[in-house]
This record gives structure tokens, sequence and C-alpha cells, in this order.
């Protein structure tokens, strides 16, 4: 029993995330999933690699999109139906009109399962640097800036894995800030792996995440400005003190460094 019970812990921590689903629900393994406390349509989106759009789609969910703790969420598209294709890249005038209605204005309020209550008020607003905020190499309608100071030394891994994004050292307690204005669609410490965790929605297409902070600014369902400071770099869950960056358009990963400025 021993043996068997040592092989299954080996197992895995070789496989990592892969199990995360079947071992913390195993409803999961017939393409359903149990809202926890604390999460919300974005984080679960998120934590699996799917669009939160389609997300909400297969399970009925309509604006406001919020969820319940207990509530069980279909994980696949329902029977005969595959998943949407990725809308065409909109023009920077479409894309600015779609950040307007939804992120930076919109009426309606985020999917939420919960309200943050752990985060203080946040400091003082500071305007973002003019050196990071030069239009990015990829034509998305949002201008996209550095989020905080510091080497890259993690680059976006080609394989699939499950977190990709890139790792950029710092120092603990210096200031991450928002990569474009949006809405905060998470903000916590529920994602395994992720530490304490961000994600602003800045519209239909496109959302960002910082990870491994020591410190949280910003709560659910508030805006941010460009460049506004909404975390302190930390190293929960990671080796050092360093922030895990993620853009993602459509639900999927893509490198960062095709849409951050020069610098």
């Amino acid at each position: 029993m021993r043996k068997v019970l040592a092989t299954l812990v080996i197992g895995i921590a070789l496989t990592g995330c892969s199990l995360v689903p079947y071992m913390e629900d195993p409803g999961f393994r017939s393409g359903y999933y149990t809202v926890r406390r604390h999460e919300t349509l974005y984080s679960i989106a998120w934590r699996y690699g799917l669009e939160w759009r389609e997300l909400a789609r297969w399970n009925g969910i309509d604006a406001p999109y919020t969820i319940y703790p207990g509530q069980r969420l279909r994980m696949n598209p329902p029977a005969g139906e595959s998943p949407e294709a990725p809308e065409q890249k909109p023009t920077a005038v479409a894309a600015d009109r779609s950040r307007s209605v939804s992120g930076r204005g919109g009426a309606h309020r985020e999917p939420s399962g919960h309200e943050t209550g752990s985060t203080r008020s946040p400091a003082p607003r500071q305007a973002p640097e003019a050196t990071q905020a030069a239009p990015a190499r990829q034509q998305t309608g949002i201008r996209w800036q550095w989020p905080t100071r510091g080497e890259v030394v993690r680059r976006f891994p080609r394989e699939d894995t499950a977190k990709r994004g890139i790792g950029i050292a710092g120092q603990r307690g210096q200031p991450v800030r928002a990569a474009a204005g949006g809405r905060v669609v998470y903000s916590g410490s529920g994602l395994v792996g992720y530490g304490k965790l961000i994600i602003v929605k800045h519209d239909q297409r496109y959302l960002s995440a910082y990870a491994h902070n020591d410190k949280i600014f910003v709560k659910e369902g508030v805006e941010v400005r460009a460049g506004e400071e909404i975390a302190l770099m930390g190293e929960t869950g990671t080796d050092r003190p360093m922030l895990h960056f993620e853009i993602r358009r459509d639900g999927e990963p893509v490198d960062p460094l095709n849409y951050l400025p020069d610098r």
C-alpha cells in the first residue's frame, strides 16, 4: 500500500498542474466544475485555459455574470456544439469602442462569486512613466506598457504549460502597474501557483494577469488606468521576488514581448 501511495505522489509531482482539476473536483471528470468561495467566472476560465464568454454561454450565464459557491459549471460545449472560433482581430477603432463600453465605463458588474475584503484602499494614484507608454508592436487598439521595472528572467514558453507568460525579476515591494487601462476581474490568492494574483480585463478580447504579488491594492470591479500602481512585487509562490505577467487573447496565452514596447 505504501508503495502504491508513493508512486501516486511521485506521479502527481511529475505531472504538475495537469491533475489539479481531477484532484480538486471529482465531478470535473464528467465535464463539470463546482464553484468555490472567492472564485469568479474569469478566474475559473483562466485556470483551465477557457474563453470566459464561451464558459458563460455554455452555462446560460448572462450579465452581470454572477456565480455562486456550490454552483456546478459545464466545462465543455453542449453535445453537438463545438467551441466558437476566435473573432477576427478588430481594428484599432473597433477595439477602442469595445474597450470604452466593456472596460472603462460599462454599467454591468463583472462576474464574481464574492467581494474581496482582504485588500486595502489604493495608494494615491501615480501617473504612468512616459518612457514606457509607447505604442506596442502588435496592433491591438491597446497602448500596452511594462508592468514593472526589471530584467526578463523567464521567457514565454513555446510548449504548452500551466503558466504561459514572462517573469520580470526585481525587488520585493517595488511597484507593479497596470499594463493598460481596464477593469479588475479577479483579485486574490485562490489560483494555485500564482500566489497573490490580479487579472485585468481590457476589452472583449484581452486580459492581463499579475502574479506573485506581496500586496494587492485593488479590488474586483474597480477601474484602473494604464500605469496605475495596483500591487507590490513579491515572491508568493516563486523562488525570488518577481512578477509573473501574462496576456491572453480570446482566452489563449500570447507572448507579452510581442505586445510590450521596446525598452
